[in-house]
Protein backbone atom coordinates (compact mmCIF):
# COMPACT_ATOMS: atom_id res chain seq x y z
CA UNK A 1 0.00 0.00 0.00
CA UNK A 2 1.46 3.35 -1.03
CA UNK A 3 0.90 5.66 1.88
CA UNK A 4 1.57 9.28 2.65
CA UNK A 5 4.19 10.32 5.18
CA UNK A 6 2.79 9.87 8.67
CA UNK A 7 2.12 13.20 10.34
CA UNK A 8 2.73 13.12 14.10
CA UNK A 9 2.11 15.59 16.91
CA UNK A 10 4.29 14.87 19.95
CA UNK A 11 3.40 16.63 23.23
CA UNK A 12 5.78 16.69 26.22
CA UNK A 13 6.70 19.39 28.73
CA UNK A 14 10.38 18.32 28.66
CA UNK A 15 12.26 19.84 25.73
CA UNK A 16 14.92 17.10 25.81
CA UNK A 17 12.26 14.46 25.17
CA UNK A 18 10.91 16.42 22.20
CA UNK A 19 14.40 16.84 20.75
CA UNK A 20 15.18 13.15 21.21
CA UNK A 21 11.95 12.12 19.50
CA UNK A 22 12.59 14.46 16.57
CA UNK A 23 16.18 13.23 16.22
CA UNK A 24 15.02 9.60 16.19
CA UNK A 25 12.12 9.88 13.75
CA UNK A 26 12.53 13.07 11.68
CA UNK A 27 13.67 11.18 8.57
CA UNK A 28 10.69 8.85 8.60
CA UNK A 29 7.80 11.02 9.74
CA UNK A 30 6.43 14.54 9.45
CA UNK A 31 6.81 15.72 13.04
CA UNK A 32 5.35 18.65 14.97
CA UNK A 33 6.18 19.07 18.67
CA UNK A 34 4.54 20.97 21.50
CA UNK A 35 5.50 21.74 25.11
CA UNK A 36 1.94 21.83 26.51
CA UNK A 37 -1.54 20.49 25.97
CA UNK A 38 -2.88 23.98 25.39
CA UNK A 39 -0.39 24.68 22.63
CA UNK A 40 -0.97 21.22 21.17
CA UNK A 41 -4.71 21.91 20.86
CA UNK A 42 -3.89 25.06 18.91
CA UNK A 43 -1.67 22.97 16.62
CA UNK A 44 -4.51 20.53 15.93
CA UNK A 45 -6.82 23.43 15.05
CA UNK A 46 -4.35 24.63 12.42
CA UNK A 47 -3.27 21.25 10.99
CA UNK A 48 -4.45 17.67 10.79
CA UNK A 49 -2.46 14.74 12.22
CA UNK A 50 -2.57 11.00 11.79
CA UNK A 51 -1.08 10.18 15.20
CA UNK A 52 -0.88 12.21 18.42
CA UNK A 53 1.53 11.18 21.18
CA UNK A 54 1.34 12.82 24.61
CA UNK A 55 3.13 12.47 27.93
CA UNK A 56 0.79 11.84 30.86
CA UNK A 57 2.60 13.91 33.50
CA UNK A 58 2.47 17.53 32.33
CA UNK A 59 1.70 20.71 34.30
CA UNK A 60 -1.63 22.50 33.74
CA UNK A 61 -3.04 19.67 31.62
CA UNK A 62 -2.27 15.94 31.83
CA UNK A 63 -2.02 13.72 28.77
CA UNK A 64 -5.44 12.15 29.47
CA UNK A 65 -7.02 15.59 29.95
CA UNK A 66 -5.45 16.74 26.68
CA UNK A 67 -6.79 13.70 24.83
CA UNK A 68 -10.21 14.24 26.35
CA UNK A 69 -10.32 17.79 24.97
CA UNK A 70 -8.87 16.65 21.65
CA UNK A 71 -11.64 14.06 21.30
CA UNK A 72 -14.25 16.81 21.51
CA UNK A 73 -12.61 18.84 18.73
CA UNK A 74 -11.02 16.24 16.49
CA UNK A 75 -11.51 12.51 17.15
CA UNK A 76 -9.72 11.42 13.97
CA UNK A 77 -6.03 11.15 15.10
CA UNK A 78 -4.97 7.90 16.80
CA UNK A 79 -3.78 8.63 20.34
CA UNK A 80 -0.74 7.17 22.15
CA UNK A 81 -0.04 7.92 25.83
CA UNK A 82 3.46 7.93 27.37
CA UNK A 83 4.15 7.76 31.09
CA UNK A 84 6.85 6.78 33.55
CA UNK A 85 4.28 5.43 35.99
CA UNK A 86 1.79 2.67 35.38
CA UNK A 87 -1.10 1.52 37.49
CA UNK A 88 -4.42 0.01 36.64
CA UNK A 89 -6.38 3.15 37.55
CA UNK A 90 -4.41 5.35 35.15
CA UNK A 91 -4.75 2.77 32.37
CA UNK A 92 -8.52 2.62 32.84
CA UNK A 93 -8.67 6.43 32.99
CA UNK A 94 -6.71 6.73 29.76
CA UNK A 95 -8.91 4.22 27.97
CA UNK A 96 -12.22 5.63 29.21
CA UNK A 97 -11.50 9.34 28.97
CA UNK A 98 -8.82 9.67 26.33
CA UNK A 99 -9.66 6.57 24.26
CA UNK A 100 -5.96 5.87 23.72
CA UNK A 101 -4.78 3.26 21.25
CA UNK A 102 -1.67 2.29 23.21
CA UNK A 103 -0.16 2.99 26.62
CA UNK A 104 3.70 3.03 26.53
CA UNK A 105 6.10 3.30 29.45
CA UNK A 106 8.91 5.86 29.49
CA UNK A 107 11.66 5.80 28.56
CA UNK A 108 10.40 4.41 25.31
CA UNK A 109 12.35 2.11 23.05
CA UNK A 110 12.74 3.36 19.49
CA UNK A 111 11.78 0.11 17.75
CA UNK A 112 8.76 -0.43 19.98
CA UNK A 113 7.54 3.15 19.51
CA UNK A 114 8.13 2.98 15.76
CA UNK A 115 6.06 -0.20 15.50
CA UNK A 116 3.32 1.38 17.60
CA UNK A 117 3.26 4.46 15.34
CA UNK A 118 3.05 2.27 12.22
CA UNK A 119 0.20 0.24 13.73
CA UNK A 120 -1.56 3.43 14.80
CA UNK A 121 -1.36 4.79 11.26
CA UNK A 122 -2.76 1.54 9.86
CA UNK A 123 -5.74 2.00 12.16
CA UNK A 124 -6.09 5.64 11.09
CA UNK A 125 -5.91 4.66 7.41
CA UNK A 126 -8.46 1.86 7.87
CA UNK A 127 -10.84 4.14 9.75
CA UNK A 128 -10.68 6.77 7.04
CA UNK A 129 -11.26 4.20 4.31
CA UNK A 130 -14.23 2.83 6.26
CA UNK A 131 -15.55 6.34 6.80
CA UNK A 132 -15.38 7.05 3.06
CA UNK A 133 -17.12 3.76 2.31
CA UNK A 134 -19.84 4.53 4.83
CA UNK A 135 -20.34 7.98 3.30
CA UNK A 136 -20.52 6.44 -0.18
CA UNK A 137 -23.00 3.83 1.05
CA UNK A 138 -25.08 6.50 2.78
CA UNK A 139 -25.18 8.53 -0.45
CA UNK A 140 -26.02 5.45 -2.50
CA UNK A 141 -28.75 4.53 -0.04
CA UNK A 142 -30.17 8.07 -0.14
CA UNK A 143 -30.07 8.02 -3.96
CA UNK A 144 -31.75 4.62 -4.00
CA UNK A 145 -34.49 5.75 -1.62
CA UNK A 146 -35.00 8.88 -3.70
CA UNK A 147 -35.13 6.86 -6.93
CA UNK A 148 -37.59 4.40 -5.37
CA UNK A 149 -39.80 7.23 -4.14
CA UNK A 150 -39.71 8.92 -7.52
CA UNK A 151 -40.46 5.63 -9.26
CA UNK A 152 -43.51 5.09 -7.07
CA UNK A 153 -44.76 8.59 -7.82
CA UNK A 154 -43.92 8.13 -11.50
CA UNK A 155 -45.88 4.89 -11.80
CA UNK A 156 -48.90 6.38 -10.06
CA UNK A 157 -48.80 9.62 -12.04
CA UNK A 158 -48.18 7.86 -15.35
CA UNK A 159 -51.15 5.58 -14.82
CA UNK A 160 -53.33 8.53 -13.82
CA UNK A 161 -52.10 11.28 -16.15
CA UNK A 162 -51.86 9.10 -19.24
CA UNK A 163 -55.23 7.42 -18.72
CA UNK A 164 -57.24 10.43 -17.55
CA UNK A 165 -56.99 12.52 -20.76
CA UNK A 166 -57.74 9.47 -22.91
CA UNK A 167 -60.75 8.58 -20.78
CA UNK A 168 -61.90 12.19 -21.00
CA UNK A 169 -61.57 12.16 -24.80
CA UNK A 170 -63.54 8.94 -25.08
CA UNK A 171 -66.27 10.30 -22.78
CA UNK A 172 -66.58 13.50 -24.80
CA UNK A 173 -66.81 11.51 -28.04
CA UNK A 174 -69.59 9.37 -26.61
CA UNK A 175 -71.52 12.43 -25.41
CA UNK A 176 -71.09 14.11 -28.81
CA UNK A 177 -72.56 11.06 -30.52
CA UNK A 178 -75.56 11.06 -28.23
CA UNK A 179 -76.18 14.81 -28.56
CA UNK A 180 -76.01 14.94 -32.34
CA UNK A 181 -76.37 18.73 -32.29
CA UNK A 182 -74.01 20.62 -34.60
CA UNK A 183 -73.90 23.73 -32.43
CA UNK A 184 -72.39 21.69 -29.59
CA UNK A 185 -69.52 20.39 -31.77
CA UNK A 186 -67.23 23.39 -31.16
CA UNK A 187 -67.58 22.99 -27.40
CA UNK A 188 -66.82 19.28 -27.53
CA UNK A 189 -63.86 19.85 -29.84
CA UNK A 190 -62.50 22.40 -27.36
CA UNK A 191 -62.71 19.86 -24.55
CA UNK A 192 -61.02 17.22 -26.70
CA UNK A 193 -58.27 19.67 -27.61
CA UNK A 194 -57.62 20.44 -23.95
CA UNK A 195 -57.31 16.76 -23.05
CA UNK A 196 -54.96 16.12 -25.97
CA UNK A 197 -52.76 19.05 -24.90
CA UNK A 198 -52.60 17.69 -21.35
CA UNK A 199 -51.47 14.34 -22.68
CA UNK A 200 -49.00 15.98 -25.07
CA UNK A 201 -47.45 18.02 -22.23
CA UNK A 202 -47.12 14.99 -19.99
CA UNK A 203 -45.51 12.89 -22.72
CA UNK A 204 -43.07 15.71 -23.54
CA UNK A 205 -42.13 15.99 -19.86
CA UNK A 206 -41.45 12.27 -19.72
CA UNK A 207 -39.18 12.60 -22.77
CA UNK A 208 -37.38 15.62 -21.24
CA UNK A 209 -36.95 13.76 -17.95
CA UNK A 210 -35.44 10.73 -19.66
CA UNK A 211 -33.11 12.81 -21.82
CA UNK A 212 -32.00 14.90 -18.85
CA UNK A 213 -30.84 11.90 -16.84
CA UNK A 214 -29.38 9.99 -19.80
CA UNK A 215 -27.95 12.46 -22.30
CA UNK A 216 -24.35 13.56 -22.26
CA UNK A 217 -23.60 17.28 -22.36
CA UNK A 218 -23.82 19.03 -25.71
CA UNK A 219 -21.81 22.18 -25.11
CA UNK A 220 -22.49 24.84 -27.74
CA UNK A 221 -22.61 28.60 -28.02
CA UNK A 222 -25.89 29.91 -26.64
CA UNK A 223 -27.52 32.93 -28.29
CA UNK A 224 -30.03 34.07 -25.69
CA UNK A 225 -31.90 36.42 -28.03
CA UNK A 226 -32.65 33.55 -30.43
CA UNK A 227 -33.36 31.07 -27.66
CA UNK A 228 -35.91 33.35 -25.99
CA UNK A 229 -37.66 34.17 -29.25
CA UNK A 230 -37.84 30.49 -30.26
CA UNK A 231 -39.25 29.64 -26.83
CA UNK A 232 -42.00 32.27 -27.04
CA UNK A 233 -42.84 31.29 -30.63
CA UNK A 234 -43.34 27.67 -29.53
CA UNK A 235 -46.23 28.81 -27.30
CA UNK A 236 -48.16 30.71 -29.96
CA UNK A 237 -50.95 28.13 -29.79
CA UNK A 238 -51.71 29.09 -26.17
CA UNK A 239 -55.10 30.83 -26.13
CA UNK A 240 -54.05 33.81 -23.99
CA UNK A 241 -50.60 34.37 -25.48
CA UNK A 242 -51.69 37.48 -27.41
CA UNK A 243 -52.84 39.12 -24.15
CA UNK A 244 -49.37 38.92 -22.56
CA UNK A 245 -46.80 41.71 -22.76
CA UNK A 246 -43.28 40.24 -22.96
CA UNK A 247 -40.48 42.48 -21.65
CA UNK A 248 -37.23 40.98 -22.95
CA UNK A 249 -33.75 42.26 -22.15
CA UNK A 250 -30.52 40.45 -23.07
CA UNK A 251 -27.08 41.78 -22.18
CA UNK A 252 -24.72 39.29 -23.80
CA UNK A 253 -21.37 40.84 -24.56
CA UNK A 254 -19.35 37.60 -24.47
CA UNK A 255 -19.63 34.14 -25.98
CA UNK A 256 -21.58 31.89 -23.62
CA UNK A 257 -21.13 28.13 -23.76
CA UNK A 258 -23.31 25.54 -22.06
CA UNK A 259 -25.59 22.58 -22.72
CA UNK A 260 -28.09 23.36 -25.49
CA UNK A 261 -30.74 20.75 -24.69
CA UNK A 262 -30.92 21.49 -20.97
CA UNK A 263 -30.92 25.25 -21.62
CA UNK A 264 -34.01 24.81 -23.78
CA UNK A 265 -35.65 22.65 -21.12
CA UNK A 266 -35.12 25.42 -18.55
CA UNK A 267 -36.56 28.20 -20.72
CA UNK A 268 -39.45 26.10 -22.05
CA UNK A 269 -40.66 25.12 -18.59
CA UNK A 270 -40.17 28.47 -16.85
CA UNK A 271 -41.75 30.49 -19.66
CA UNK A 272 -44.57 27.94 -19.99
CA UNK A 273 -45.37 28.31 -16.29
CA UNK A 274 -45.27 32.10 -16.52
CA UNK A 275 -47.84 31.90 -19.32
CA UNK A 276 -50.10 29.26 -17.79
CA UNK A 277 -50.34 30.84 -14.36
CA UNK A 278 -51.43 34.29 -15.41
CA UNK A 279 -54.59 35.74 -13.88
CA UNK A 280 -57.32 34.92 -16.38
CA UNK A 281 -59.26 38.18 -16.06
CA UNK A 282 -56.28 40.53 -15.64
CA UNK A 283 -55.77 43.21 -18.28
CA UNK A 284 -52.08 43.76 -17.56
CA UNK A 285 -50.59 40.30 -18.07
CA UNK A 286 -46.81 40.65 -18.21
CA UNK A 287 -43.73 38.42 -18.33
CA UNK A 288 -40.22 39.80 -17.86
CA UNK A 289 -37.29 37.81 -19.26
CA UNK A 290 -33.92 39.36 -18.49
CA UNK A 291 -30.52 37.75 -19.18
CA UNK A 292 -27.07 39.10 -18.37
CA UNK A 293 -23.74 37.39 -19.01
CA UNK A 294 -20.64 38.58 -17.16
CA UNK A 295 -17.78 37.32 -15.00
CA UNK A 296 -18.08 33.75 -16.25
CA UNK A 297 -21.79 33.31 -15.52
CA UNK A 298 -25.23 33.94 -16.99
CA UNK A 299 -27.93 35.31 -14.70
CA UNK A 300 -31.46 34.64 -15.95
CA UNK A 301 -34.55 36.29 -14.45
CA UNK A 302 -38.02 35.16 -15.51
CA UNK A 303 -40.80 37.00 -13.69
CA UNK A 304 -44.57 37.12 -14.13
CA UNK A 305 -47.40 39.02 -12.44
CA UNK A 306 -49.68 36.00 -12.28
CA UNK A 307 -51.39 34.12 -9.47
CA UNK A 308 -48.22 33.42 -7.48
CA UNK A 309 -47.42 30.48 -5.21
CA UNK A 310 -48.73 30.13 -1.63
CA UNK A 311 -45.93 30.30 0.96
CA UNK A 312 -46.62 26.81 2.28
CA UNK A 313 -45.94 25.27 -1.15
CA UNK A 314 -42.67 27.02 -2.02
CA UNK A 315 -40.51 24.30 -0.45
CA UNK A 316 -42.24 21.57 -2.48
CA UNK A 317 -42.38 23.05 -5.98
CA UNK A 318 -39.28 21.14 -7.21
CA UNK A 319 -40.66 17.74 -6.18
CA UNK A 320 -41.69 15.35 -8.91
CA UNK A 321 -45.44 15.46 -9.67
CA UNK A 322 -46.10 18.19 -7.12
CA UNK A 323 -48.81 20.67 -8.12
CA UNK A 324 -49.22 23.87 -6.11
CA UNK A 325 -52.49 24.72 -7.83
CA UNK A 326 -55.19 23.11 -9.93
CA UNK A 327 -55.71 26.28 -11.95
CA UNK A 328 -53.71 24.75 -14.78
CA UNK A 329 -53.62 20.99 -15.16
CA UNK A 330 -49.87 20.57 -15.55
CA UNK A 331 -47.96 17.31 -15.10
CA UNK A 332 -46.15 18.39 -11.95
CA UNK A 333 -42.82 17.44 -13.56
CA UNK A 334 -41.71 20.73 -15.11
CA UNK A 335 -39.92 22.37 -12.19
CA UNK A 336 -38.47 19.05 -11.06
CA UNK A 337 -36.88 18.61 -14.50
CA UNK A 338 -35.70 22.24 -14.49
CA UNK A 339 -33.91 21.80 -11.15
CA UNK A 340 -32.33 18.51 -12.23
CA UNK A 341 -31.11 20.11 -15.47
CA UNK A 342 -29.64 23.12 -13.65
CA UNK A 343 -27.79 20.86 -11.20
CA UNK A 344 -26.30 18.89 -14.10
CA UNK A 345 -25.17 22.21 -15.59
CA UNK A 346 -23.53 23.12 -12.24
CA UNK A 347 -25.88 26.06 -11.74
CA UNK A 348 -28.35 27.30 -9.15
CA UNK A 349 -32.02 28.28 -9.11
CA UNK A 350 -34.01 30.37 -6.63
CA UNK A 351 -37.61 31.53 -6.49
CA UNK A 352 -39.49 34.44 -4.96
CA UNK A 353 -43.26 34.43 -5.07
CA UNK A 354 -46.24 36.09 -3.45
CA UNK A 355 -49.72 34.71 -3.82
CA UNK A 356 -51.83 36.98 -5.97
CA UNK A 357 -48.88 39.07 -7.17
CA UNK A 358 -46.65 36.78 -9.23
CA UNK A 359 -43.53 34.63 -9.28
CA UNK A 360 -39.89 35.30 -10.14
CA UNK A 361 -37.28 32.64 -10.88
CA UNK A 362 -33.56 33.41 -10.94
CA UNK A 363 -31.17 30.96 -12.59
CA UNK A 364 -27.38 31.28 -12.43
CA UNK A 365 -25.35 29.16 -14.84
CA UNK A 366 -21.60 28.96 -15.40
CA UNK A 367 -20.01 29.84 -18.73
CA UNK A 368 -18.32 26.60 -19.88
CA UNK A 369 -16.27 28.52 -22.42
Amino acid sequence: MDKEKIRILYVDDELNNLNMFRASFRLDYDIVTSLSGKDALEQTRKSSFHVVIADQRMPEMSGVEFFEKLLEEDPEPVRILLTGYTNIESVIDAINRGQVFRYIKKPWEEDDLRLTIENAYEIYFTRQALKRKNEELAKMNADLMRANEELNRFVYSASHDLKAPLASIMGIVQVARMEGEEHEAAHYLSLIERSVKQLETFIQNIIDYYKNIRYQENLVEINFDSLIQETIDSFQYYQNISEIDFDISVQQSTTFINDDFRMRVIFNNLVSNAIKYQKKKASDKKINIHVRTADGIAVIHIRDNGIGIPDEYIKDIYKMFFRATEVSAGSGMGLYIVKEAIEKMHGQISVASKEGEGTAFTVVLPNRN
